[in-house]
């Protein structure tokens, strides 16, 4: 379980690395190699790639793809596609002015390919490889008063804001010369009106989320019960509402709340436990602050003495610390969780406490 964090979290990483790449042309040539594809195959197509490559007007994208392919073919060479395929990135990266260089970059997917794909342009493509690692869970989120509305999705750990609306439902105190009756009826009409566009907005939204696990709703009491009641979602949506939950805020906010609220509802999540770690770590920093450590230099020593009970990484820590701590985590049995900054106490881990801190076996001074 925690290789496969680090191994996803450090092929994302290699993701951020290769979309920072881009050409002055379409020069960065992307080849991927599925793992029943002949290696022979592979170099013949590339050779043929190279001789279109002469129809190419612009001298330097011309020497650039050619010299790209040269590349890719002499290590097609040495490269062997494992039981999940290979992928083989080249192309003269733009270095700022007009330098280049030719770069290459050999990856493993964490899936099978399954297609053969050779493709050349301004950027690396890695929308394949990006779909692998992609978070599967995903949860559609609205908040909503009589005020205001906000539209999200939750996709593993990142809550994303899709739409915020705004209603022209009057406020409560009337002006002079209306009939309470009247005034009354307007209100309704008002937030009919903005009921159904909201529900037309977020059935626009989240009918496109694919495999969706459900719809949680959350607003004050009755507002958010009478959108509910009244289905004013596509019916295919009303079907997944799995809550609805009080909550305080309706703008962008709102919908971090609504996911702290729905915490049952959203248990198994490793968005969830993960909160639950950190709020574990700072009931004990509040309480007994000699039953944690944090900082690199304190949680180094924690290590050495055997004292670390549970280890936690900012994801945003760099790779090479990360492997260091944990090698050292490992020899004394100890836990090892990698938290995500998306949310607010995921990115206090990072901001407070240098990116790695410890729960203690036992207190030290």
């Amino acid at each position: 379980m925690l290789m496969d964090q680090i191994n996803k979290y450090e092929f994302k990483k290699v993701l951020e690395e290769l979309r920072e790449k881009s050409g002055r042309g379409t020069e960065l040539v992307s080849v991927y190699i599925p793992p029943d594809k002949q290696i022979s195959d592979v170099t013949s197509h590339l050779r043929e790639e190279y001789g279109q490559a002469m129809n190419i007007k612009s001298k330097s994208t011309r020497t650039n793809v050619q010299s790209s392919l040269d590349s890719l073919l002499s290590k097609l060479k040495y490269v062997r596609a494992g039981e999940n395929g290979v992928v083989i990135f080249c192309g003269a990266v733009a270095k700022g002015g007009y330098k280049t260089d030719i770069e290459t970059f050999i990856v493993e997917p964490p899936e099978k390919i399954l297609s053969y794909i050779y493709h050349c342009d301004s950027s690396f493509f890695l929308e394949p490889l990006a779909e692998m690692v992609e978070e599967r869970e995903k949860y559609g989120l609205l908040v909503l008063d009589k005020r205001e509305a906000t539209i999200g999705i939750l996709t593993g750990k990142v809550v994303t804001a899709m739409k915020h609306l705004t209603s022209s439902v009057p406020g409560k105190i009337r002006k002079g010369g209306q009939s309470a009756l009247r005034f009354q009826r307007l209100r309704e009409i008002a937030t009919e009106d903005f009921y159904k566009r909201i529900g037309e907005h977020a059935t626009r939204i989240l009918l496109q989320i694919e495999d969706s696990q459900g719809i949680l709703i959350g607003g004050p009491s009755p507002t958010k019960d009478e959108f509910i009641k009244g289905s004013y979602l596509h019916y295919e949506l009303q079907k997944k509402i799995l809550g609805a939950f009080d909550v305080a805020y309706t703008d962008e906010s709102g919908l971090f709340e609504l996911v702290d609220k729905a915490g049952d509802v959203l248990e198994g999540l490793d968005l969830m436990r993960e909160k639950k770690l950190m709020a574990r770590f700072m009931t004990i920093l509040a309480n007994n602050e000699s039953m944690i450590a944090y900082g690199e230099e304190e949680v180094r020593r924690k290590l050495e003495t055997g004292a670390v009970g549970t280890l936690l990484f900012s994801e945003e820590l760099g790779t090479e610390l990360m492997h260091d701590l944990l090698e050292k985590a490992e020899e004394i049995g100890a836990d090892v969780e990698i938290i995500s900054s998306e949310f607010e106490e995921g990115a206090q881990l990072k901001r407070a406490f240098g990116g790695v801190a410890a729960i203690l076996r036992y207190g030290t001074k």
